[in-house]
């Protein structure tokens, strides 16, 4: 990010007991977390803001304001605000991309537009897409000729058809799968080979398995789910599991309502 809010009265109120040097250890910290958006190496720090005559401060603010883990220190509410304007990016760059592609504006799902962007898998994603919007042969006649462009392109229900066959995976229960495919066709979306393939991502990041991302998945009832958004409780579902899979099972079965499931144990 080249650009950040910064909130001078906030600032303040949480900065008065900082030294002049511990001041502008936290300014120089925060632009250059910003701007290259992720963590920052400790032992590289205080070199990298040109105040290596100063490390102690530098340390000092790190472990103040910044959560040290294994990948170096991160900020909380830095990472908020990065995501939120990551979002505005890939929303963004989905309008963009609905005006330069009209032909495939039948096609794309803005919701799981997003999720590839944020993903950095958005150029798969529109390999798909373009893949998908090709010619078709018309088996109504004997002599098997293919399209032209003239016909009409593949409507939503005819892409999500074509996407559905994708398999189980093994790791993945065959309720909780069915369920999550119900979930996808409730909200129009097409079940790929891409969006299983990102989602198995985003399952990684929550250091969780896939079943259980899935299963998150259909308890929440939402379009699609990024590994981000999950609570803490939701990412220790194996824990209850065995008893959620219950819950989730009767989700496309009109059993209980979706938008007020609760996973049990929380």
């Amino acid at each position: 990010m080249h650009f950040y809010k910064f909130h001078i009265g906030d600032y303040m109120s949480h900065t008065r007991h900082l030294s002049l040097l511990e001041d502008l250890a936290y300014r120089r910290l925060l632009d250059f977390y910003f701007l290259h958006e992720q963590p920052i190496r400790h032992r590289d720090a205080a070199r990298h803001i040109g105040m290596r005559d100063h490390e102690e401060d530098v340390l000092t603010v790190l472990n103040e304001f910044f959560l040290s883990t294994e990948n170096g220190f991160i900020n909380v509410r830095a990472d908020k605000e990065i995501a939120e304007f990551r979002k505005h990016q890939a929303v963004s760059a989905y309008g963009a991309f609905i005006r330069d592609n009209p032909s495939l504006k039948h096609l794309v799902n803005k919701e799981d537009f997003v999720i590839h962007y944020l993903a950095s898998s958005i150029d798969v994603y529109i390999g798909t897409l373009r893949a998908n919007d090709v010619p078709i042969k018309d088996t109504s006649s004997g002599d098997d000729a293919p399209l032209t462009t003239n016909h009409k392109p593949l409507t939503i229900n005819q892409v999500e058809k074509r996407a559905t066959i994708v398999a189980c995976p093994p790791d993945v229960d065959q309720q909780i799968w069915d369920d999550w495919k119900q979930l996808r066709k409730a909200k129009k979306a097409p079940v790929t080979e891409t969006v299983v393939s990102s989602a198995r991502q985003e399952a990684s990041k929550a250091n969780m398995s896939f079943s259980d991302f899935l299963t998150v998945w259909c308890a929440r009832g939402s379009q699609g789910l990024q590994a981000e958004w999950l609570k803490p409780e939701e990412k220790n579902l194996s824990k209850t599991g065995q008893m959620n899979q219950r819950v989730i099972s009767g989700l496309t079965r009109g059993l209980i309502g979706g938008g007020n499931v609760k996973l049990l144990g929380n």
